[in-house]
């Protein structure tokens, strides 16, 4: 009975038509959004991790030099291709003040770069991911956090280059989407409270879902020497309709294992409320968190770039992407529970 429920909603999704520049497609037409996933390339996500989780990023403390060389890095790579800031002509940078988070640290900025709709741009799905990591330890080492969260950081890039190369095919999105690097997540979730509760650069009532990636580059305890899964958490407990669309991309696409144990209102770990997407479910925007979960090199200096599933991370971008495309481009926006 499932799966003949899962083929009556695919064939009512694949029905809506938009038109692009004078196309008319289908947003869940397989062979174009497979086309534009497959620009997402393990070798290029390959590439730029080893970068952005170098010892050159000194471990992208809060406010400090490397998380400095860190926002640089993402703005040139939307600059390089063409995606805009939502803010102005060349500043991708939201900046915030020292203040903000209680002196602690120093300066910091968030990195935001968007797409706009073509048929609905007031709406928009965000895409996030935290751009901090914790920095030099006290004994000198360094902690690249490869998978905190420069997985996350990198698998956005890469999602933001596919829309974009969807867009010069003539294939724009209905809604904009916004693809937001926050920083100060490691002291605090500070950079994704400060676009939510300070400056949302677009309303909050116009968001229309957030897909949070924080770690998806390695294997847990839990699942080593099986196939490729992701945690998700968060994707009913504020709208249903979200959840049943993730579940029909994934099952259509990809048909990866979703592991939902730490998405239990009773999950000790409360990891719910532990990433950037807890700043928008509590304004009663629907979420995805996704997350491999923990592992040994967790905070620590061993998280680093060679010891990443660069197959899954390329197969788990892919799925976020699909994810948002179809939010993007259906023709209503998911509903609240």
């Amino acid at each position: 009975m499932k799966n003949i429920v899962l083929f009556i909603c695919y064939t009512f999704l694949t029905v809506s038509c938009s038109s692009s520049q004078g196309k008319k497609w289908s947003h869940t037409d397989k062979e174009v959004v497979t086309k534009f996933s497959k620009t997402i390339t393990s070798s290029e996500l390959k590439e730029m991790l080893y970068t952005y989780a170098s010892d050159d990023f000194e471990g992208r403390n809060t406010g400090e030099l490397g998380q400095k060389k860190a926002v640089n890095f993402i703005k040139d790579h939307y600059v390089d291709n063409g995606i805009l800031s939502p803010i102005a002509i060349d500043d991708y940078f939201q900046e915030i003040p020292s203040s903000y988070f209680n002196n602690q640290v120093k300066d910091s900025e968030n990195v935001l770069a968007y797409i706009k709709g073509s048929e609905k741009p007031d709406e928009v799905i965000i895409i996030s991911a935290h751009l901090d990591h914790i920095g030099i330890s006290k004994s000198g080492e360094i902690n690249n956090g490869a998978d905190d969260d420069g997985s996350g950081t990198v698998a956005i890039l890469e999602i933001a280059e596919a829309f974009q190369t969807a867009v010069k095919s003539g294939y724009s999105p209905k809604r904009s989407i916004l693809f937001l690097h926050v920083t100060g997540e490691e002291i605090g979730l500070f950079g994704s409270r400060y676009y939510a509760d300070v400056d949302p650069i677009f309303p909050l009532e116009n968001t229309v879902a957030n897909l949070n990636i924080d770690m998806i580059g390695r294997v847990d305890p839990k699942h080593e020497g099986k196939g490729n899964y992701l945690y998700l958490i968060g994707s009913d407990k504020l709208s249903k309709e979200l959840h049943d669309l993730s579940e029909l991309v994934n099952k259509t696409f990809f048909n990866i294992e979703f592991d939902y144990t730490y998405n239990d209102d009773n999950d000790p770990n409360r990891f719910y409320y532990r990433s950037d997407h807890y700043n928008f479910a509590k304004n009663n925007i629907p979420v995805i968190f996704y997350f491999n979960g923990t592992h040994a090199d967790y905070h620590k200096p061993s998280d680093t770039p060679d010891k990443i599933n660069y197959e899954f991370l390329e197969t788990r971008a892919r799925l976020i992407f699909h994810t948002a495309w179809e939010l993007a481009n259906r023709t209503s926006r998911v509903k609240l529970n």
